[in-house]
């Protein structure tokens, strides 16, 4: 087997996450994308050290669990929702399946609780992040999600089902107003270009919208005087655009028609309202949406959500869980392995926007969250206030420092960690508080896993697993984990190879 060779192969396994795992010659070739059962035609593209990895060329017979017809039209191109060919309760197995083995490499003896399905499984997602491109290259301008396996060209999902039918409409609309207008998107590679994002959020119950527009500074020529016909205005574009470090908004929705953009998105049948539409600035180098400067160019730039009778208030960057009702479900699981916190001190780290802490604040003395992204903090304290708790105080700044100034003592703690977990200087803090019990939330069990191996050598006892499917035909999944203290004269003996978890550092972004 060697670098750039193809083989017909089965896959006889599959791991987290989204990993297929075949044997040619007796070696573990790891493919991304094959499931367990699949015969597929693959490309290897690494073979060192006894490992191989291979690239996924060709499907050539499915798995036996691949029952389900696709529900979206553009499965197979869109590089997400990759498990719409199994039945729903098959992609609940599947998943918990992969976490069961993780937890069971590490933990010799817990209560399994199995995996609770999402409340909806289309149309479920409150937020997109929809990008500009082309969907080939110098092809007509495009709007929507990468294709799989790219990382320039895109899917103009204009009938996503894991979504409201109202994001389709508004991406639709917004793609045909600025092909009209021949304006540019941003090139990665070049960074020229107008054009960058289209995020849209959309409330599950009341349906109000959220629109923001992501776009450059650059614009046509030197200013935007002048614009006008669309044939301009694709004449225009061709020019080199320039970074107008002195453009003003005013100039910016000129070049764009933000105007006429509005116009057409007012006349829309939607399910909900759009509440506010937004422009944001953004030069910076990565692919990331960011604001340099945010103009409001309707409405307001808030809407509201609510969680199990709490009332939060998001603006167009807060970091809030993407299935709304799903969170429902996780947060109603995870207050039930926080327990009784009656006339006790509760510390949730990596707070977010602080959903956690004020679900638990009504039953605690005091719930302190401590989260390194400013704004949510921001936005958790106007929440407390919106929800009436005067028990919760939300703290700005890493973890792993904060918990050095902090002078009150934790009776409880819950853990709700970014996707690479814990950093280990910040879980050995943690330990040494020597709480009773605590619940880790998490969003990728891998690095659960690692986490675990620490929190178990250090005194804890993990007690009950259950996992949460906030994100229906995809591959990923949260888990709650309950872990009390051992008794000193418990021991526990662990068997891990640490080869096969994920070991990257922690804490580089937001939590939700």
């Amino acid at each position: 087997m060697k670098k750039g060779s193809e083989h017909e192969v089965i896959i006889q396994e599959y791991e987290f996450p989204n990993k297929g795992i075949a044997y040619i010659e007796d070696r573990k070739v790891t493919i991304k994308g094959a499931f367990a059962g699949q015969k597929v035609r693959i490309r290897i593209t690494k073979a060192k050290n006894g490992k191989a990895e291979g690239r996924l060329l060709e499907v050539l017979e499915k798995s036996p669990q691949e029952t389900a017809e696709p529900v979206c039209k553009h499965f197979g191109q869109c590089g997400g929702c990759t498990y719409q060919t199994f039945p729903y309760e098959t992609q609940l197995q599947i998943k918990a399946d992969q976490v069961r083995r993780l937890i069971d490499q590490v933990c010799p003896e817990y209560t399994w609780e199995g995996i609770i399905g999402s409340p909806v499984v289309e149309g479920y997602r409150n937020k997109m992040e929809f990008s500009f491109g082309d969907e080939y290259k110098d092809g007509p301008l495009a709007l929507g999600l990468h294709k799989k396996g790219s990382f320039y060209d895109l899917v103009t999902v204009t009938d996503c089902k894991i979504v409201d039918s109202d994001y389709n409409q508004v991406l639709a609309c917004t793609l045909e107003h600025f092909a009209e207008r021949g304006i540019p998107y941003f090139k990665k590679m070049s960074h020229e270009g107008s054009l960058r994002h289209l995020v849209v959020r959309q409330t599950a119950r009341s349906k109000d919208m959220l629109i923001n527009l992501v776009v450059s500074s650059q614009i046509a020529g030197k200013t935007a005087e002048g614009v006008g016909t669309a044939d301009e205005d694709a004449s225009r574009s061709a020019q080199q655009p320039e970074s107008c470090m002195a453009v003003t908004c005013e100039q910016i929705e000129k070049y764009l028609d933000t105007a006429g953009w509005l116009r057409k998105l007012q006349t829309l049948n939607l399910h909900g309202r759009i509440a506010g539409v937004l422009l944001t600035v953004n030069d910076g180098l990565a692919d990331v949406v960011q604001s340099d400067a945010t103009y409001l160019l309707y409405g307001q730039d808030y809407i509201y959500e609510e969680i199990l009778g709490l009332k939060f208030r998001i603006t167009p960057f807060s970091f809030f869980q993407t299935n709304s009702l799903g969170a429902e479900v996780l947060y109603e699981k995870a207050r039930e392995y926080v327990g009784n916190i009656d006339n006790q001190v509760v510390f949730d780290l990596y707070s977010g926007t602080g959903t956690i802490a004020q679900m638990l604040a009504p039953v605690a003395k005091k719930v302190v969250g401590v989260e390194i992204i400013e704004e949510a903090v921001e936005s958790a304290r106007d929440n407390a206030v919106l929800n009436h708790l005067d028990n919760c105080e939300f703290i700005a700044g890493d973890v792993m420092k904060v918990l050095d100034g902090l002078t009150e003592l934790p009776d409880m703690i819950v853990l709700d960690p970014p996707r690479d977990g814990i950093h280990p200087k910040a879980l050995n803090k943690i330990i040494r508080y020597g709480v009773k019990r605590m619940v880790y939330i998490s969003c990728k069990p891998t690095s659960l896993a690692r986490d675990l191996v620490t929190l178990q050598a250090e005194g804890y006892r993990v007690e009950k697993v259950c996992c949460v499917d906030m994100f229906p035909g995809t591959a990923n999944v949260e888990t709650v984990v309950l872990l009390s203290q051992q008794k000193p004269d418990d021991t526990i003996e662990i068997d891990l190879d640490l080869d096969e978890l994920d070991a990257t550092s922690a804490e580089l972004k937001a939590t939700y």
